[in-house]
């Protein structure tokens, strides 16, 4: 009875004339699955919990009929296709109780070890299951992710495994949908278990050590082949094989020692110095007779404890002065002592004169009980004249088994002092020196003096070089200038040569400047001339100009007037600079002008005989 969808027919029959178009609906096809109402023509399900996963498309065959008419009832039919929508209403099933799996005991951790598979007759995101193991025997060895493409469950590996511990594990997983549909609730638990028996399978594994670092301790100089410490390793299969060990060389460092290969005993092999190395760092190696690659290693850290062997010493040199004025008792050095030995916790140290020194009346010493002494005054006064050094034996002992002691010899300097107790000097020169200078410090000034003065003389002679060399750059320029002004272009073929604009504006050359690239003989200073107007005729311009430097003795020939006016080896006339222009322009005979060509007619035109119109000049 559920609504699937409403279909309707038309007819073109008059609806006023009888039953001609009243439509009545039945199915042809489809049935026992739907039904139709025979006059509204909805379409309802017939069978209750239609289930997608038995039949997933339905064609439903309808007709539609009149009810009268002349010609009897006249039906039309069509056809409707329904599809089943999927919704989520089976729970996940698993196709068996128990699943069994064997897993290697040497399985690496994370490793997927096994996979099983629930059954979801739903599609889509309703068949989507989840994967869950149930607390208990498993749950902390074990871990199941589901494989989104498959479904399938997938079992891996959280600890290693060990045959030799437990051989077998059983646990349950549980299946369930992970996209519930509430409107199902009522059909069951969406929820499906199983049981997973893992079978662990024994492997031949490699010897195992006791300890996973071994630390043992050895006095230094201990005798060569001392056997110090072993270590141990057990081949934990069911068929237990027998070990043999080895020293990992890396080093010479680990030559100091040997390993039993039968025991795993380790001994010295070379005499040991702590002062040398304090600790040894190797490896030791055990492996399987019935087995030789499979190997375990462990590391084994040896300590050199310390034996009292060396005698304590002052720690740093001291340099010792006494003034000449000092007192009795007074205090003019503080020492101290080190040992080479690691000293133990309380280790103390005592200060005493050397018996031969006891005797003497200058210095003595005073052991302050706490690893320190002071050197003490025993007169009144030194005398620098009579003996400027004193030699003090002093003896240190070690509170360490067997005791260890040292003479150590103090070098103290008698020196001028003020009347507060401040050194002045300490060696006779000194006196001769001016005060706060010594021998040293002044050579080291005079060494100084004269590197600044080679410093000096070679600067100057750089900077008389450089100022050769710039003057003879400098005439050099002189010359290329005097060339370059020696060229007379490139004739009237050359268009890239000179810049003509100075011709058509003559106010750019007004400023008659000194020419700078000859001396004249006299200073000549520039001639004032009214400035020319706009509209001046070229010709006027240099008619002007040429009269100018005709008349100018101080002009050189080559000036750029002349320059522009030559015309260049590839002109039929030649040259027309002013160079072999005569001194009147009635000197000169114009009429080769007109032979030239149409290019010369102007000038044919303005130096012929015939009359010259500037209007007709374009």
């Amino acid at each position: 009875g559920a609504y699937v969808l409403q279909v309707k027919a038309t007819d073109a029959d008059d609806p006023t004339y009888g039953n001609s178009a009243r439509v009545v609906y039945s199915i042809l096809q489809g049935q026992p699955y739907f039904s139709i109402d025979p006059k509204t023509g909805v379409i309802r399900t017939a069978l209750p919990n239609m289930d997608r996963e038995v039949k997933e498309q339905y064609q439903v065959l309808i007709q539609a009929k009149d009810m009268g008419g002349q010609l009897g009832g006249l039906a039309g039919t069509t056809t409707v296709n329904i599809t089943l929508t999927d919704v989520n209403d089976n729970p996940p099933r698993f196709p068996k109780s128990i699943f069994h799996l064997k897993v290697p005991e040497s399985s690496h951790v994370g490793s997927a070890i096994g996979r099983i598979r629930a059954v979801d007759p739903d599609f889509g995101k309703n068949a989507e299951i989840e994967y869950n193991i149930v607390p208990g025997d498993g749950g902390n060895l074990f871990d199941i992710t589901t494989d989104e493409n498959t479904q399938e469950g997938v079992i891996k590996l959280k600890k290693p495994l060990d045959f030799e511990t437990k051989k077998a594990y059983t646990f349950k997983v549980e299946a369930s949908n992970l996209h519930l549909d509430h409107r199902f609730h009522s059909v069951g638990p969406f929820k499906d278990t199983a049981t997973v028996k893992i079978n662990v399978l024994d492997m031949d594994e490699p010897p195992v050590f006791s300890k996973p670092i071994y630390t043992m301790e050895v006095y230094e100089d201990t005798p060569v082949g001392t056997i110090i410490g072993a270590v141990t390793a057990q081949d934990l299969d069911a068929g237990s094989s027998s070990v043999r060990y080895f020293i990992d060389w890396k080093n010479d460092v680990d030559s100091y020692f040997t390993i039993d290969a039968t025991e795993g005993t380790i001994a010295t092999n070379e005499l040991l110095d702590r002062e040398s190395t304090a600790q040894y760092n190797f490896s030791i190696i055990a492996s399987k007779v019935s087995n030789p690659l499979l190997t375990s290693k462990v590391n084994v850290i040896i300590n050199v404890l310390d034996v009292n062997e060396f005698p304590p010493e002052i720690s740093v040199p001291y340099e010792t002065s006494v003034c000449e004025n000092a007192k009795p008792g007074q205090v003019i050095q503080i020492i101290t002592a080190a040992d080479k030995d690691l000293s133990p916790a309380g280790q103390r140290f005592s200060f005493k004169l050397s018996s031969e020194a006891s005797n003497k009346p200058n210095f003595t010493v005073h052991d302050y009980r706490n690893n320190t002494a002071g050197i003490e005054t025993r007169r009144n006064g030194y005398s620098r004249r009579q003996q400027e050094l004193y030699f003090l034996p002093v003896v240190i002992e070690d509170s360490s088994y067997p005791v260890q002691s040292s003479t150590n010899t103090l070098t103290i300097r008698v020196c001028r002092c003020d009347s507060d107790g401040t050194i002045q000097s300490c060696n006779v020169e000194a006196i001769f020196l001016p005060v706060g200078l010594s021998t040293g410090a002044l050579i080291a000034i005079l060494l100084c003096i004269v590197i600044l003065l080679v410093i000096v003389v070679l600067y100057v002679a750089l900077r008389r070089q450089k100022k050769k060399d710039t003057l003879m750059t400098s005439k050099e320029d002189i010359r290329d200038n005097v060339i370059h002004y020696d060229d007379e272009g490139g004739g009237e073929e050359d268009t890239q040569a000179f810049d003509i604009g100075a011709l058509r504006n003559p106010k750019v050359i007004e400023d008659n400047k000194i020419r700078r690239d000859i001396k004249p003989d006299t200073l000549r200073f520039p001639r004032h001339r009214p400035p020319a107007e706009d509209n001046t005729d070229i010709r006027d311009f240099i008619n002007q100009r040429l009269k100018e430097n005709d008349a100018d003795p101080s002009a050189p020939p080559y000036d750029s007037l002349a320059t522009y006016a030559y015309e260049g080896n590839g002109s039929v006339a030649e040259s027309l600079s002013s160079i072999d222009s005569l001194t009147t322009e009635a000197d000169q005979d114009y009429d080769y002008l007109s032979d030239w060509g149409p290019r010369f007619k102007i000038l044919a035109d303005m130096f012929g005989e015939e009359s010259y119109n500037p209007d007709k000049v374009t």
